[in-house]
């Protein structure tokens, strides 16, 4: 029991080191003007999915009530395994022995065996689009992740070059989607 009023001053001390953050997170760069621009036509989602599996983009998700398509692409990124290496695997399909030996007071022996998993690591592309009968709101990000699954890096990519290409892609896909054949 001694060590009851001893526990609770350490509980409150670690509970007074947690730190509230200072802001809300957003997006570093942040969306450009041109993703978002009006859009007239009644067929925006139809349009925007044919752009978006033209250019190699998988549908993940879509909501017509709430005006909301997601959809993603991943690559293969070759070459980079070394760049997110581990220093005690190596990247590719081999066999890798490290270990030590000491003598001294106690001996020990130590080997370990590691070996690459073979993964490459991935670019997760995702584009998200969220549409009433006016306008048009494009989001991008690409994400990477290493040969182990772990996520590396982060970034909105919501560019004007992206955003302005598939502006025009969508009208140009809207306006022979109307003509009739």
């Amino acid at each position: 029991m001694k060590w009851m009023p001893f526990s609770f001053i350490c509980l409150l001390a670690l509970g007074g080191c947690q730190a509230v953050p200072s802001s809300l997170p957003y997006a570093d760069p942040p969306p450009s003007q041109a993703c978002y621009f009006p859009s007239a036509a009644s067929s925006t989602l139809t349009a925007s999915v044919d752009v978006l599996t033209e250019w190699g983009f998988s549908l993940d998700a879509s909501d017509t009530r709430l005006g909301l398509l997601s959809a993603s692409r991943e690559r293969e990124l070759h070459g980079a395994s070394d760049l997110y290496a581990s220093p005690h695997f190596s990247s590719r399909t081999s066999l890798s022995v490290f270990g030590g030996m000491g003598i001294g007071g106690r001996s020990h022996l130590g080997v370990g065996l590691g070996g690459g998993f073979g993964q490459l690591p991935i670019e997760v592309e995702r584009v998200s689009l969220l549409w009433d009968n006016h306008h048009v709101r494009v989001s991008r990000d690409i994400r990477r992740f290493d040969q182990y699954g772990s996520l590396r890096t982060g970034r909105s990519a919501s560019t004007d070059d992206f955003c302005a290409r598939f502006q025009r892609a969508l009208d140009a896909n809207t306006a022979t989607g109307d003509s009739p054949s």
